[in-house]
């Protein structure tokens, strides 16, 4: 059960509204998740939303890269909300079910494309001991740029930060779905 009562559209202030009209227009197509929480600040759900628009669609990773990176934080942080919500995304990027599997299981994937290892080294890295590496900077700088190595760390952050409003608001899973995630 959610801390905080889902905000009814119907009775939002005019900055709520404005917040939840951003929303819901934009690639997201809908208000849900941590933005229905976020809601009750709307200055703060407008940047976070037009931050995590940046990050989510219009970065230099391709889908299926972002959606480890999702997948990555949501593993680490065991939050249920973000991975039922973003296991779907991730398959259908195509990131490989062998992937997401071993993520599940917090283990290191044995087949993945050069791309991914450098996400996959860089994020982990990050999220499990507060550091990047020489050799995994240098592996995701050679792949993705300055530019890349700089949006990974933000998306890291990101759906960290994302992660935390889930699981401290306790947002509930759609109706009817078992955790997907084990401790």
């Amino acid at each position: 059960m959610s801390r905080l009562p889902l905000p009814d559209p119907e009775k939002l202030t005019p900055e709520q509204r404005r917040a939840y009209d951003a929303i819901a227009s934009g690639p997201r197509g809908g208000v849900r998740g941590p933005f229905a929480a976020l809601l009750y600040v709307p200055e703060l759900a407008d940047r976070i939303q037009s931050l995590g628009e940046y990050l989510r669609f219009k970065s230099c990773f391709p889908t299926r890269l972002t959606e480890l990176v999702v997948l990555l934080a949501a593993r680490h942080q065991t939050c249920q909300y973000a991975w039922q919500a973003h296991e779907p995304q991730a398959q259908k990027a195509g990131l490989s079910q062998t992937i997401i599997d071993a993520v599940r299981e917090r283990r290191r994937p044995t087949s993945m494309q050069p791309d991914e290892t450098a996400v996959f080294d860089y994020t982990y890295e990050l999220l499990s001991t507060g550091k990047v590496t020489d050799a995994s900077y240098a592996a995701a700088e050679k792949m993705f740029d300055r530019r890349g190595t700089i949006e990974l760390g933000a998306l890291i952050g990101y759906y960290t930060m994302i992660g935390m409003t889930l699981i401290a608001h306790e947002v509930p899973l759609k109706s009817g779905m078992a955790p997907p995630l084990s401790n």
